[in-house]
């Protein structure tokens, strides 16, 4: 067998020969010399360690105190919302009441002759008051926050408009509002009441 052959076992690993030469190689006492890191450089990495430890913990807290800020946040966005709108949409359930007050009224004066000349002065002056009785409730609507919807010849919109019926018609284009049997109402942009429509179809 060759001193090659006798330097390596059959697996092909270096004998232990070679192994005592790579970590012994002063050759003192075949003590093996694996090397130490220095007791400085120990304590050292210990202490970076903990640090490390010390300011995931620290990043840890932080984001859950920034967390628990944002939610306390979101949470008083929330209520002071929610108490805007209770105050702006309290009169809600009132206002709905008060439509078929403005229902009547406008059924009545539809139910008027359109020429009036030849009416005898009384009933004119009937007419009027109503008409101007018509007008305030309109205007006390509107400074309250009530707007009227009536979109008669505009694009038919089912966000607030509600479909009754088609209408054959040529004076309209398909697809707007040729009939308004009743009008909508928003209040503070908040739909009341859909306006009741027909739409318009090819004739």
């Amino acid at each position: 067998m060759s001193q090659d052959d006798k330097d390596w076992s059959k697996d092909g690993t270096p004998l232990e020969a070679d192994f005592r030469r790579e970590f012994d190689p002063d050759g003192d006492d075949g003590t093996l010399d694996i090397p130490h890191a220095p007791p400085g450089e120990r304590g050292q990495s210990a202490e970076q360690q903990r640090i490390a430890e010390l300011e995931a913990q620290v990043g840890e807290q932080r984001d859950q105190a920034l967390r628990a800020l944002a939610e306390a946040e979101n949470v008083r966005k929330r209520m002071q919302r929610e108490m805007e709108d209770s105050v702006k949409f309290a009169a809600t359930k009132f206002a709905r009441d008060v439509l078929s007050v403005a229902d009547n009224l406008g059924r009545a004066l539809q139910a008027l002759p359109a020429e009036r000349d030849n009416l005898d002065p009384a009933i004119k002056s009937v007419i009027e008051g109503i008409e101007a009785t018509e007008r305030e409730l309109l205007a006390i609507f509107e400074r309250n926050g009530i707007k009227k919807i009536d979109p008669l010849g505009e694009p038919f919109n089912p966000e607030y408009h509600q479909a009754v019926m088609e209408v054959p018609t040529s004076e309209h284009p398909p697809g707007t509002v040729a009939l308004v049997m009743m009008p909508g109402y928003l209040l503070k942009e908040r739909l009341l009441r859909p306006a009741m429509v027909g739409v318009a179809k090819a004739g």
